[in-house]
């Protein structure tokens, strides 16, 4: 079973939750750059455990459907289509065999994401079917790709909906921290954490800076220090005394200052948001930034008890005599028994 890429959009690959736990190794743990759009197609699909997904950065292109599959649209909400019918955004839907799906310009947010019910087959490399660019795992989707999906569990399951947490408008990033604080001066960091930033177009897997009209964020005692690890969410003040986050795809080691690190639940914002969203950073104590930081397993519940029947017009079905909508009373189609 599989979906032909027919082209457009340039920056599509597969994502899951990444490598953790390679750090050491230099590998940076990488995976979807908005992982609560990957919690949240999980939940409407009713699958047990986070699917991988296709990652869609900016505009999407044409999918051609070679089997039936259940399918749910998440994170930045993009032109959808099938067959020409537009579909909703954070909801599954029934792609039938020879269906044609397009995905055009996200109209909000940066990474729109395509999951398909049954989960991708594609090749793992230390435990994760993520494409890390930077690493040289994977690639992005070139035209005519063909991406291979696993049987569908429940293919005329229920539609579902979910009302998504906005995370496309900027906002306020929260911060702890870290052992290279205090290398800033007080009114430094005093400034630091008052100003408002706005997203720059320097901006991709690696990282995100953040601008400011005049100030600059710098420190004395950046002189000779010594590259350290680094990881995803550290807040590296670069040459130009900019902040700049980094993101899944950064490096492991690094010699720029680091005024504090993002709270894991805040990075999806800052991915999502397009350049020139406004954002604060907020200094909060590790106390407080451990009671912010959910489990997988938590978000998961939180979100499966926000899932809703979407409740569907029967002239707008083209796929009608699919659903179970009598008891006993079926396409046809069951096997034998």
């Amino acid at each position: 079973m599989s979906v032909i890429f027919q082209g457009n959009g340039p920056a599509i690959t597969i994502q899951d939750l990444g490598r953790p736990g390679q750090i050491a190794a230099g590998l940076s743990r990488g995976g979807a750059m908005d992982r609560l759009a990957l919690f949240e197609a999980t939940a409407l699909l009713g699958a047990p455990q986070v699917l991988p997904a296709l990652e869609i950065a900016g505009f999407g292109g044409t999918f051609i459907f070679k089997a039936t599959t259940r399918i749910a649209l998440t994170g930045a909400p993009m032109v959808a289509s099938l067959d020409g019918a537009p579909l909703a955004w954070n909801q599954t839907h029934l792609i039938p065999s020879g269906a044609r799906l397009d995905l055009g310009a996200c109209r909000a947010g940066s990474y729109g994401y395509l999951t398909f019910a049954g989960g991708i087959e594609s090749a793992i490399h230390l435990g994760s079917q993520a494409a890390h660019l930077m690493a040289g795992i994977g690639a992005v989707l070139a035209k005519g790709a063909e991406i291979t999906f696993a049987q569908d569990p429940d293919p005329y399951a229920v539609q579902m909906g979910l009302t998504a947490e906005n995370r496309f408008d900027g906002g306020v990033l929260h911060v702890v921290s870290g052992p290279q604080t205090d290398l800033f001066d007080a009114a430094t960091q005093k400034a630091f954490f008052e100003a408002e930033f706005t997203k720059s177009n320097r901006a991709n897997r690696q990282g995100i800076g953040l601008d400011h009209p005049s100030l600059k964020f710098g420190t004395d005692q950046a002189a000779g220090l010594a590259s350290d690890f680094i990881m995803q969410g550290d807040i590296q003040q670069t040459g130009d005394g900019v902040p700049y986050v980094l993101m899944a795809e950064c490096q492991t080691m690094g010699g720029y200052p680091r005024i504090g690190t993002v709270v894991p639940d805040d990075l999806p914002k800052l991915a999502q948001a397009q350049p020139g969203k406004p954002f604060r950073f907020k200094l909060i104590s590790r106390k407080e930034a451990e009671a912010r930081t959910k489990s997988e397993a938590d978000q998961l519940s939180a979100l499966r008890s926000k899932i809703t029947p979407v409740v569907r017009n029967p002239a707008d079905m083209r796929d009608l005599l699919s659903y179970q909508l009598i008891s006993g009373v079926t396409a046809g189609q069951d096997p034998e028994g």
